[in-house]
Parts: structure tokens; C-alpha cells; sequence
């Protein structure tokens, strides 16, 4: 029906006939003739109807927006004054000779030219993704799959598909489950990764295993997450943490030297300790120059138990934000907001600083916690945090972890407020995470269950497990995780270990993971992997704020899809098959479904 692309039309066609399909962007009548800017998934062109040939400019004069129509015609070299150079199609126009209106359209419930809310826009998803920069990530989504195929299969990685229907594992989310009218009582649930199988797969020898595939995690949604998303999934055997790091960095490069012409060059590593403490997070924004300062050790002793408490407790921590050449932007309004923002995270308050003078002393500092700290306490934050007349000084007091999670998050939005944040791509390397971290019934494992720990014996991980690392890592870029991983545990008796830290005893262990366990006794080789998050890798090359933007059909932040009106009530006999019974609260209807 087409001859080319709406977009691809250029000046090497001046004068050459084309047909084009796609739709009705925009009119505009002149009187004496109608412009339509058409458009198809690669661009947009603008159509000249003239009154001179009478039957299709009676049809032009009926076309509105978003009817799909076939158009066939000349090309046209634009006079020099009207070309367009916002446009890839701006030097030329397609004079029209035939017109078809293939189908109309109702008034569009989208405005492509106003801001339109989520809601509509995931209510008509179709139409959404015909504006152009919708059309745009989906597209670019499509190349950077591409591209990953084509990287990974030059590496001698298989492309390998693994179950989508299995049994619970312990991913950290709730599992979506499947009732089994063939087993009935039980229930598949849909994985919340391959991690079981692509491990399986190196035991079986494949070696290097990849897929894109759907994952699935019954969790609270953010901007970032949704109930299905689409990893990268990466495996090796025979490979160490830094030669898996090695090739997936070399991915990355590639993916966007060329795609967005940007060289990332080599990427910095940083152990999650010394993370948490400059940055007070597991995924820095190495854009934001911004820090935290330890000052515990100089509190200790003073006459305020806000800082001394946590400042002698073990877990606790003081830790200091210093703002350069902003103190007379902030009022007291605006600490109040600060302090509002940390108790998001659990903060009690906000202490603060402010450096006005730095040649007069404690004359020329103001703070309301100033009465507290002598002289040479004073002197000695002055020095550590380097701080000059006009910055401003925050400080955090708690246990390490809300100090670390309040003032990470005030750190960013500071870097925000006052525009300190650069422009540019700043990708880093987090490695030697903790292998456990403490809840409130123990220990839980930060990555998974199946993450090797570093140079420790069952034994000696069993001895001490809250102060061993895992021999895991996380791909980070501008604050963002957008992959992570570990090295495998290989050894049946370092995985019934960790299985036992984790309150998992070896019958539930058995029953959960025995087809694991029984693998690892018949000649494992050691083995890691990665998997990256596409949806948000995406999302942070298209600029995009939300992983819905670059994905077709998603889903709201409460798990549900407006388009299809998902997830509904299945029938009676439906359910009747499965053995199932639904219980409906009073407000709750079944809208006959049921």
C-alpha cells in the first residue's frame, strides 16, 4: 500500500512519485489550498492538497484528526524560505495527486498538543502511542534490544528460554500464583526471575546463557517498578565477578556509543561501605558533588544527647551535608521543609549550621545547636567539612541506617534545589555488599539466597554471618540501579548454610529447592551472572521519568491496566474448574462476573 516511510521522504526523491499510509497529524486550511502534516511511525511530512484538482481536495476538506489515510503524489523541494528545519522531512512536501481515506476517526479523547493526564493516556494506550514521543522510546526500546542480542550472541552467549510458569522462590516480593486445574489445591507462581533456572543451565554446561524475559513481583509500586517488567538475564560458568562486570560494561559502552553517541568510558568501582558513607546510599549519583562527613568521633563528649547518643552507640551514626554558597538562600521556612522531608525517612529532626562569617569565629555562625558545642568542637567540624562564609551545614544523628537513608535522600534534593547536579553520564561499579542485613526476626539475605559470600568457609560464615560480604554487584548510572548481581554459591553445604542463616531448615529447604540442592552435588561449576533492568536502562537513555514511558501497555501504580480493564472477576465455572471459592468483601461486586 506504502512505497515509502512518511519520514524517510527527502530530497534525493525531489520529483518522484511516492504513496505514503499513515495518519491525519494535523490540518490546516488556507483557503487556497490544505497543508496536512501526515504522519507514520518514522515521521511526520506535510501533504499539499491543491483546489485544482477538485476531487481529492473535497475529500482533503473532510480529513480531521487521526484518520488514516493513503496518500500517492509528487515530491516537492520546499522554496528556501519555508523549509523547515525542525522537521527531518522539512526541505520537501509531497503534492498530492490521490487521496484515500482508508478509515475515520472519532474526536480524539488525547490531545497531542495539550498535557493530558496518565490516567487517559493509559486509558487509550493506542492512541498514546501514536504521539511522537511515544512512538520514539518504544522504537529506541526496540533498538536497544537489538543491540543487546547482537552483543551477546558475538560473545558466544545462547539465548535460552526458561519456564514462566514454576514454583515459588524467595525473590524478595510476594509471588503472582497460578491455580493448576490439572493439580488441584496447587499452584504454579510466575517468576520473579529465572535465577533457579539460568543457575540449572550452568550446571547443565551451556556456559553463557541470555534472555530478555518477563519477570513478575507482587510488590508497591513507584515510578520505577511495575508488577511485570523485562530484564536483561546474563549467566557465565568459568567466569569471576570481574570478568562478568568486564563484559557487561562493554555492553553498556557499546549500547550507547552506539545508540546516543555518548563514550561512558571505564567505570569507577566503589564498595557499598564507602558508599553508604559518602553517599549515604547503595546507588550514588556521582553527578551531585555533594557528601556526607562522619563527625561522630567529635560529638561524643558534648552536652547534647542528640548527637552524643547515637555518637557512643555502636549502630548509631552523626553525619555532617555540607552546602557550599547557598546559607542566605535558605530560610527558616525552607529548614523547616528539610526537616518535614528527613522524617519521611525516619529522621527525628534536622540540626543545622550556617558558616555567615568564617574569619569571626562562632560570632559569625548561626544555629540554634550552637550552645551545645565548645569552641574547639566547633573549630574541628570547621576544618573536617572544609566550609567557607556562605555554606550551610545539616546534620543527621540516628541509627546508621535512617541516617544514611534521611540524609542520602536530603543530599539529592539539595543537589536538585540549587542546581548542582551535572549534566553528562556518570556510571559507577558497587561491589562488596554485606551478605545479610537485620530484620526484625533475624537476618535476610540483601541480594538473594543463592549469592556466594567472600572467602569464608560454611563454618566460618556461620561463626559470624552479619559481618561477612557477598560477592556481589551493582551496575549503577546517575542513581539509578539499573543491574545487579553476584557470584553463584557452588557448594551444596555452603548453600544448606546460608539456607539455615535465613531460618530456611533443611526440610523446608528440601521441600522448596531440593531440585537445586540435588544439582549442586553433581559436579557444579562455579558460576555468575547480572541481570539488567531494560525498562529502566530505557527509561534513563530517553530522558523519560517514568518506566511506563517506555513500556507499550503498563500497568497503573496499583498493579492495574485501565486499557483492558484488568485484572478482572473470573466466572463461576471458571473457578469451579480450579477449586477455588472467592470471598468478597460487602462493598465489593462482582458486576455479574461472579
Amino acid at each position: 500500500m506504502r512505497s515509502h516511510y512518511c519520514g524517510q521522504v527527502n530530497e534525493t526523491l525531489a520529483d518522484q512519485p511516492v504513496t505514503l499510509c499513515g495518519w491525519v497529524h494535523r490540518r490546516r486550511d488556507l483557503g487556497g489550498l490544505i497543508f496536512v502534516d501526515m504522519r507514520d511511525r518514522e515521521g511526520i511530512i506535510q501533504v499539499v492538497f491543491d483546489p485544482d484538482q477538485q476531487a481529492i481536495f473535497a475529500d482533503a476538506n473532510k480529513l480531521r484528526q487521526e484518520f488514516c489515510i493513503q496518500v500517492s503524489g509528487k515530491v516537492s523541494l520546499r522554496p528556501e524560505s519555508q523549509v523547515n528545519a525542525q522537521m527531518a522531512t522539512g526541505k520537501v512536501e509531497l503534492i498530492a495527486s490521490e487521496l484515500t481515506i482508508i478509515s475515520r476517526a472519532e474526536p480524539s479523547p488525547i490531545d497531542f498538543n495539550q498535557h493530558v493526564s496518565e490516567e487517559a493516556r493509559l486509558r487509550y494506550r493506542y492512541l498514546d502511542l501514536r504521539r511522537p514521543d511515544m512512538n520514539h522510546n518504544i522504537r529506541f526500546r526496540a533498538r536497544v534490544t537489538s543491540a543487546v542480542r547482537r552483543f551477546l550472541d558475538e560473545q558466544g552467549f545462547l539465548d535460552i528460554e526458561t519456564p514462566m510458569l514454576t514454583r515459588a522462590t524467595p525473590e524478595g516480593a510476594r509471588d503472582y500464583l497460578v491455580p493448576s486445574r490439572t493439580h488441584n489445591g496447587k499452584f504454579f507462581a510466575l517468576p520473579q526471575s529465572p535465577q533457579l533456572f539460568k543457575q540449572l543451565l550452568m550446571m547443565s554446561g551451556f556456559d553463557r546463557y541470555y534472555q530478555i524475559v518477563k519477570c513478575f513481583r507482587d510488590e508497591d509500586l513507584r515510578a520505577d517498578r511495575q508488577p511485570e517488567f523485562t530484564q536483561i538475564d546474563i549467566e557465565t560458568s568459568f567466569m569471576s565477578a570481574e570478568q562478568v562486570r568486564a563484559v557487561t560494561e562493554q555492553m553498556v559502552q557499546q549500547l550507547f556509543r552506539d545508540l546516543l553517541q555518548v563514550e561512558l568510558g571505564e567505570f569507577p568501582t566503589m564498595t557499598w561501605h564507602e558508599a553508604m558513607r559518602r553517599f549515604g546510599s547503595d546507588k550514588p549519583d556521582l553527578r551531585n558533588p555533594l557528601e556526607l562527613v562522619d563527625v561522630a568521633d567529635l560529638l561524643k563528649d558534648v552536652d547534647f544527647k542528640v548527637f552524643s547518643a547515637p555518637a557512643n552507640d555502636a549502630k548509631g551514626r552523626v553525619a555532617a551535608l555540607k552546602v557550599p554558597a547557598v546559607a542566605d538562600q535558605i530560610s527558616r521556612k525552607n529548614i523547616d521543609e528539610y526537616t518535614q522531608f528527613v522524617g519521611i525517612y525516619g529522621a527525628k529532626g534536622l540540626a543545622w549550621l550556617k558558616v555567615n562569617d568564617i574569619d569571626a569565629g562562632r560570632d559569625g555562625l548561626q544555629s540554634p545547636i550552637l550552645k551545645f558545642l565548645p569552641d574547639d568542637v566547633v573549630s574541628e567540624l570547621l576544618s573536617r567539612l572544609q566550609a567557607n562564609s556562605g555554606d550551610i551545614i545539616f546534620f543527621g544523628a540516628d541509627k546508621a541506617n535512617i541516617v544514611a537513608e534521611a540524609m542520602g535522600a536530603l543530599r539529592l534534593k539539595l543537589g536538585e534545589t540549587f542546581g548542582l547536579v551535572a549534566d553528562g553520564w556518570q556510571p559507577l561499579w558497587v561491589v562488596d555488599f554485606p551478605m545479610f542485613e537485620e530484620v526484625e526476626d533475624g537476618l535476610t539475605a540483601i541480594h538473594h539466597p543463592f549469592t556466594a559470600p567472600v572467602g569464608v568457609t560454611p563454618a566460618q560464615l556461620q561463626a559470624d554471618p552479619a559481618n561477612t560480604l557477598s560477592n556481589a554487584y551493582d551496575m549503577v548510572l546517575n542513581g539509578v540501579e539499573v543491574g545487579g548481581g553476584s557470584v553463584r554459591i557452588h557448594d551444596s553445604d555452603m548453600q544448606q548454610t546460608v539456607f539455615n542463616i535465613l531460618g530456611i531448615g533443611e526440610q523446608e529447604a528440601r521441600e522448596k529447592f531440593g531440585f537445586l540442592l540435588d544439582a549442586l552435588k553433581y559436579g557444579t561449576p562455579p558460576h555468575a551472572g547480572l541481570a539488567f533492568g531494560l525498562d529502566r536502562l530505557v527509561m534513563l537513555m530517553v530522558g523519560a521519568s517514568s518506566i511506563r514511558d517506555v513500556i507499550a501497555f503498563p500497568k497503573t501504580t496499583t498493579a492495574a491496566c485501565l486499557l483492558t480493564d484488568a485484572p478482572g472477576y473470573a466466572n463461576d465455572d471458571a473457578l469451579q474448574d480450579l477449586g477455588i471459592s472467592v470471598n468478597l468483601d460487602a462493598e465489593q461486586t462482582n458486576d455479574g462476573q461472579a
